[in-house]
């Protein structure tokens, strides 16, 4: 398979299928991180990522990382943290310095440059890119954002500056997500950290086939308001002690 080079005038990306096998799910090359081409990408099932400075790189790999909400993990450990409510939540709050505190976390370097938060930024304020956000009093301590396709939210990048921090915006924005229709989080790929919440590889050609599906049903417009995010810690699943 070729790679394909992007046009400039043009937000068509080549079919996902045609990724290469190594590196695993590269697609295409340049482009631009413009608002038409990012929603072209996502409802496509395709994301940017690369090195700042360096040429756009757009990804589509086999298998996807995701996480159905009703399979979230939670340790008995993090369920009685949580009950101890230590932290407070909110939706829509602090976009972009939940975006730059992301670009921080990382100590062998980042994805997340200026090219990245401006287009994710312009995402945000046309209502298509969300974040979660973790406070311990004033402080921002945790937090995450993504992009809302329907009913799926494809999740970029997270952050925690305090135990647990991560985990605790990822459960409680599941309940938030799946009260108002959410079915699906994008997790693009498997780490350590995404499969102790719960996440799992699922075949590309199955979620083609679910994004497909969800990005037709659009959520409530009050599910992606600013807003303060109420944990309801008596629905929070427990994983059973044989795979904790």
């Amino acid at each position: 398979m070729q790679l394909v080079k992007l046009e400039a005038n043009s937000v068509n990306f080549p079919e996902p299928e045609m990724a290469l096998q190594e590196p695993n799910g590269l697609l295409a090359i340049g482009g631009d991180l413009t608002q038409p081409r990012l929603l072209s990408a996502y409802y496509q099932g395709i994301f940017p990522w690369f090195d700042p400075g360096e040429m756009i790189l757009w990804w589509s790999p086999d298998p996807r990382a995701v996480l159905f909400p009703p399979e979230r993990h939670v340790s008995r450990s993090l369920r009685r943290f949580m009950r101890q409510e230590p932290y407070r939540f909110t939706l829509n709050r602090a976009f972009a310095d939940v975006v730059h505190a992301c670009a921080q976390q990382r100590s062998e370097g980042t994805w997340i440059g200026q090219l990245v938060k401006h287009g994710y930024q312009d995402l945000h304020e046309s209502g298509h890119a969300q974040s979660v956000e973790v406070w311990s009093g004033d402080e921002l301590i945790g937090g995450m954002y993504g992009v809302s396709v329907g009913s799926l939210f494809c999740g970029e990048s997270m952050f925690s500056r305090q135990i647990n921090a991560s985990k605790c915006a990822v459960m409680i924005f599941c309940q938030h997500f799946t009260h108002y229709g959410g079915e699906l989080i994008d997790c693009q790929v498997l780490n350590p950290h995404t499969a102790s919440l719960g996440a799992r590889e699922i075949p590309r050609r199955q979620f083609l086939q679910l994004l497909s599906r969800l990005s037709k049903h659009q959520l409530p417009p009050e599910c992606w308001l600013p807003q303060d995010l109420s944990p309801r810690y008596e629905d929070l699943p427990i994983v059973p002690r044989d795979r904790e």
